[in-house]
């Protein structure tokens, strides 16, 4: 009977073994990438004042779709709500103004 049978029987188990060799030998230059050279960093100074910038940019947008999800989210709980009032036959479904009026002398 042959091992690949056995292994598919499902009667025993398959082992493989791991060797450092086999690993390492892909580290030396037998991978799918023959040089990670040209993917480090030079020997350039950052520039960090750019860096910052696109930062704080990046932090600008995030927050603004953050409200823009806030104020999206409001508006459909208060359309739900509204909606809700008017299809169960109400008919003052208008938000109640509290006006406090001051005395005037």
């Amino acid at each position: 009977m042959n091992s690949d049978n056995s292994a598919s029987s499902g009667r025993g188990g398959r082992v493989v073994s791991f060797r450092r060799g086999q690993a390492a030998s892909h580290l030396r230059g037998n991978g799918p990438v023959p040089d990670l050279g040209k993917y480090e960093q030079d020997d350039a100074p950052d520039d960090y004042r750019h860096r910052m910038i696109v930062n704080l940019a990046a932090f600008l947008f995030l927050l603004c779709l953050i409200g823009a999800g806030y104020w999206l989210a409001d508006t459909m709980a208060r359309l739900r709500k509204d909606q809700d009032c008017v299809l169960s036959g109400r008919r003052t479904c208008d938000p109640a103004v509290v006006e406090i009026q001051r005395n005037r002398r």
